[in-house]
């Protein structure tokens, strides 16, 4: 082990200002610096590449070895952003980032998160901070009456809702109640006994969530599904692998239906599943992540139906409200049987209003114990924005994605494979009928490498029932007409450049 030369580190130190990491006035210069950055990166966003073009490793060769023993100006770091983090970017609030769902964002959930760091409260119980206890309570009521829920999922009624980071601690907190409420019933040793259902076009997040709250993997059910039903989940078909399960003395635990499947939008039919899972005594969540947040508009609001039959509702505002990562809500009907599930009370948290059970304690309903004040977000996203122009909002995303459906069925070389419901068009290039499926696989393939390799535009792709499929995603906070149209120009120009080459 080596040491520092005291003469040297006493010099060094003595030329070193005096350490205060929070000076107001510096916070402040640095601050209106910072928000100028990010203001230009958002004027001038267009100009950069949507996918990133580094390749894997790049960054290390770029930076130091080691943290820098003396403080480096703002400046120089921003230059490095700049230069070397920025081209790294793969820039998901392009407007022309057209993949996966989107990650949206506003100046009023920006404003939120400043206020969220500035107080930097961690809100574990209602006493570390009463307000962003209360105000996330609120919160949670605001958005359940947007979207028209039971009064059995609000605070004002006897449910409530809770702010998870994702959809994936969402799933896993209804999961850990789910299998606890059971395992009180038919003793903890029957574990391996428990079932868990969802259709194969259910987020891969909840097999992840499923495994981690000791469920064998053996016992998670994937049901099949099919074109003709546009991919949602059948209670026809769950009904015979429920009785089979049943039959074969195995324990039927939880169900999670979907509104917006990641690969194509499909919605299932809540209100019969939900009838399903009240005859076999299941656990119905409904994980709405993408699709929910579009139901806050009266002629989307029939894809909840059926929601009253739920024991939990989980959706991200994340992806279509504006509100900047992370940011997921969740509701239960039975609040005490998650708390029950998921509380710790170590004596150091201990308090007279906790004790009476006259308050609510977040670290309750969560997995981790702190939290951060995210209700600001929604908050300010709600309270700038107002119902009606959350609504313009998601209609004008549709409006445009109805509008590249369009462009595609006045193509005959081009097809939409499942019929859109939301702001997804799921479609391909096919043209010539004639083909074996392997070739028109191949073709989309090489397509949507030709339109990606360019930096103009971002999609991707999906294989569902067999059949590979273009993922076209509106969504993006500065997404516009324009880029909508200059999207399917872009894709026509590449297809006939493949037609034209004969790559297939």
């Amino acid at each position: 082990m080596g040491s520092l030369d005291s003469n040297n580190s006493s010099q060094t130190q003595s030329n070193v200002p005096k350490f205060n990491p929070l000076d107001p006035e510096e916070f402040r210069t640095q601050a209106h610096q910072m928000v100028d950055f990010i203001a230009d990166y958002y004027k001038n966003i267009e100009t950069y590449p949507v996918l990133s073009q580094v390749e894997p490793g790049y960054l290390r060769t770029q930076l130091p070895e080691n943290a820098p023993y003396c403080p480096e100006s703002l400046d120089s770091i921003m230059k490095d952003v700049q230069n070397h983090i920025v081209p790294g970017m793969t820039h998901w609030l392009s407007p022309n980032f057209f993949a996966f769902f989107p990650a949206t964002v506003s100046s009023a959930a920006f404003i939120g998160e400043m206020l969220c760091n500035c107080f930097n409260s961690v809100g574990f119980n209602w006493l570390a901070s009463p307000a962003m206890t209360e105000l996330e309570m609120i919160v949670m009521d605001w958005l359940a009456n947007m979207l028209k829920l039971p009064k059995a999922f609000m605070f004002s009624g006897t449910g409530g809702g809770v702010l998870q980071s994702t959809t994936s601690e969402a799933i896993l907190c209804t999961l850990i109640a789910a299998r606890d409420r059971k395992l009180d019933n038919i003793g903890a040793d029957n574990i391996g006994k428990l079932v868990v259902y969802g259709s194969d076009q259910t987020h891969s997040t909840y097999t992840k969530a499923c495994k981690v709250a000791g469920i064998f993997p053996c016992k998670i059910r994937a049901v099949p599904t099919s074109i003709e039903s546009d991919f949602a989940l059948s209670p026809v078909v769950l009904r015979g692998i429920i009785e089979a399960d049943v039959a074969a003395g195995l324990v039927p635990l939880f169900l999670c239906a979907t509104v917006g499947t990641t690969s194509t939008t499909a919605v299932d039919p809540l209100g019969q599943l939900g009838q399903l899972a009240e005859e076999f005594d299941i656990w119905f969540h409904v994980d709405a992540a993408y699709g929910g947040s579009a139901c806050i508009c009266p002629e989307f609001r029939r894809y909840l139906d059926g929601i009253e039959r739920a024991n939990s509702l989980s959706l991200s505002p994340h992806k279509w409200l504006l509100s900047y990562l992370d940011c997921c809500c969740m509701w239960v009907r039975e609040p005490n049987v998650l708390v029950k599930a998921l509380s710790t009370n170590p004596e150091y948290l201990r308090n007279k209003r906790s004790e009476y059970d006259s308050v609510v304690d977040y670290k309750d309903w969560q997995i981790g114990t702190g939290r951060k004040f995210k209700s600001l977000r929604l908050w300010l996203v709600m309270r700038s924005y107002g119902v009606a122009n959350l609504q313009s909002h998601i209609r004008s995303d549709v409006r445009m994605a109805k509008m590249f459906e369009g462009f595609v069925r006045s193509d005959p070389r081009f097809e939409v494979v499942v019929p859109r419901r939301f702001s997804l068009v799921c479609f391909r290039f096919n043209p010539n009928k004639e083909h074996e499926p392997v070739y028109t696989e191949f073709l989309n393939k090489k397509l949507l490498d030709s339109v990606n390799s360019t930096g103009l535009v971002y999609m991707t792709h999906t294989i569902v029932d067999g059949i590979y499929m273009l993922r076209f995603a509106v969504g993006a906070t500065l997404t516009e007409d324009r880029h909508v149209i200059s999207a399917w120009k872009l894709i026509k120009e590449s297809a006939e450049g493949l037609l034209r080459r004969s790559v297939f």
